[in-house]
């Protein structure tokens, strides 16, 4: 279950009003005040308001339909547009084009690509490494994700499509709706258990990538698809994607030789 699509914000205020009293004497006077309470950060006691990873803090006088709620703290650092199929790059040494295999990587003729939940038909090497991420992200600490993160060099995972602060362990930190990262532990669980798809054989693009929904078009689902989609995120969540037309939410990357390529949300 996700955790991050399962939360939606919320709007606190309210109004006070004084009672009306009888003045002693001779005339009657009512007295009529009303005192209005401003939200401060989504909660009463004014103490910053923590967010889920789908959430985004609701303006004084928005009006909140779930079905629109932004996807996760990526989306919202780097501006989403309407996705469009993979063109041809440049061509590589190989002949083979150039790709940000990051980004949804849907065919544009709408070709269903091969799903496997067999994770013992991975090379060695990815099997290795998607182990190793399960079981931490499943003994919910973090921090022993760190080697595995790097510093934030050439050799670690990308974790945005933009520039952030920090180390890349204290930038998932900061995504997570808690304070203990536990929920971008939960995402990776989730996604780590998923279909798989094998993308881009035999090239320098080729990498194994979770969910297999990166790869899939939407509009292809099935009904039991559906249900595997919506353990991941919410109704809410897809008919933003929909109007994308391609997966944004967190995918999870990994080359054949075993190298954590990408952990990432967004277009």
């Amino acid at each position: 279950m996700l955790l991050s699509s399962r939360h939606w914000p919320s709007k606190l205020s309210s109004d006070k009003f004084l009672s009306t009293s009888f003045l002693s004497g001779l005339a009657l006077a009512m007295i009529a005040a009303s005192v209005s309470v401003p939200a401060s950060a989504g909660t009463l006691s004014g103490k910053p308001q923590i967010l889920a990873l789908s959430e985004t803090p609701a303006g004084e006088d928005e009006e909140v339909n779930p079905a629109q709620v932004p996807l996760p703290g990526p989306l919202r650092q780097v501006p989403t547009e309407t996705y469009r199929a993979p063109e041809s790059g440049a061509a590589t040494e190989n002949g083979n084009p150039e790709r940000d295999i990051t980004r949804p990587h849907v065919s544009p003729e709408g070709k269903i690509p091969e799903v496997s939940y067999d994770y013992s038909k991975l090379p060695q090497a990815v099997q290795d490494t998607r182990k190793k991420i399960l079981d931490i992200a499943k003994a919910g600490k973090i921090d022993a994700l760190k080697p595995l993160l790097g510093d934030g060099g050439e050799t670690s995972p990308m974790l945005s499509l933009g520039e952030y602060d920090g180390t890349p362990l204290e930038f998932l930190k900061s995504l997570s709706g808690d304070s203990n990262g536990q929920e971008l532990l939960a995402i990776l669980v989730d996604l780590l258990e998923s279909g798989y798809a094998h993308l881009d054989a035999g090239t320098p693009n080729e990498v194994y990538v979770w969910p297999y929904f990166f790869a899939y078009p939407l509009d292809k689902l099935d009904d039991r698809q559906m249900v595997e989609l919506y353990q991941i995120v919410t109704a809410g969540d897809f008919e933003e994607m929909k109007g994308v037309g391609a997966y944004i939410f967190y995918r999870l990357g990994i080359t054949p030789d075993g190298s954590w390529k990408f952990f990432v949300a967004g277009d």
